[in-house]
């Protein structure tokens, strides 16, 4: 649709405040949708996230190995599913009122973008992207490469595709539905069909291992074919790395990224 976008950071999207988000995560329902700039609009699924989670997620769930980071959590159906199966796992979102609810149904959850440090950095056994958030930061590459170094070497990426073949990149703001302006300042965002997310995997080093379709929604399993590392991890980040697992203490502990099952 548009011309690649430069990586960004999810943080300086408008999920962190927007009301009309908290709103419809607090109404479990929407409407609420990604507007681009030249009007395409993405309809979000808010009733379906804030419900429990259905049959096709836990075809991924089920897949899951060791402790599992849910990328994009939301309002946290799956770290709740996770959770109540006994899994240790951590939901990171940008917006704070995606981490309440979270916390509320009873999942782990952090406030934090997914290119920020991260507990357990290197040593998660899964990592989720669902919803379609394989759009985070508005460039699948960036992102790919990004959760490569949160994984643990042989690690698995289970993410969910568009059901469309398409591969867009494009900047997009939060709208009700109430008026055409839309709410908040544009951001990155990307949707990504099963063909260009294959094409983005590939060039990353990552080998794709399982495949499968439920009720409509496109899913892959895929592992990174060598090990990365963040080339931007320093003292500094790996000192708020440690002030943020302080944060978490009755979370986390030992070598593993949580404590307990």
């Amino acid at each position: 649709m548009s011309t690649a976008l430069p990586p960004a950071d999810e943080t300086s999207a408008p999920w962190a405040t927007a009301d009309p988000y908290a709103r419809a995560l607090s109404q479990g329902h929407g409407p609420l949708f990604l507007r681009s700039e030249d009007g395409w609009l993405l309809p979000l699924d808010v009733e379906r996230w804030c419900a429990e989670a259905d049959a096709a997620d836990l075809s991924a769930l089920h897949r899951s190995e060791g402790t599992v980071i849910d990328i994009g959590c939301g309002p946290g159906r799956l770290v709740a599913a996770l959770a109540a199966r006994g899994h240790r796992a951590l939901g990171i979102d940008v917006s704070e009122a995606a981490i309440g609810r979270t916390q509320r149904i009873g999942g782990s959850a952090l406030r934090r973008s997914v290119f920020e440090p991260l507990p357990g950095e290197g040593r998660w056994g899964t990592a989720l992207l669902i919803d379609g958030n394989i759009g985070i930061g508005g460039d699948p590459r960036a992102l790919l490469r990004r959760i490569a170094a949160v994984l643990a070497p042989g690690g698995l990426l289970i993410t969910e595709a568009a059901p469309q073949d398409v591969d867009e990149q494009v900047h997009v703001r939060l709208d009700d539905g109430r008026g055409q302006a839309g709410t908040g300042p544009h951001f990155p965002w990307a949707r990504v069909g099963v063909p260009a997310m294959l094409g983005h995997a590939r060039s990353q080093g990552w080998k794709p291992v399982d495949q499968w379709e439920a009720d409509g929604r496109p899913f892959l399993a895929l592992r990174p074919a060598r090990t990365v590392r963040s080339t931007s991890q320093s003292a500094d980040t790996a000192n708020s790395a440690a002030v943020i697992s302080s944060q978490l203490a009755r979370n986390l502990s030992g070598d593993s990224p949580l404590a307990g099952s």
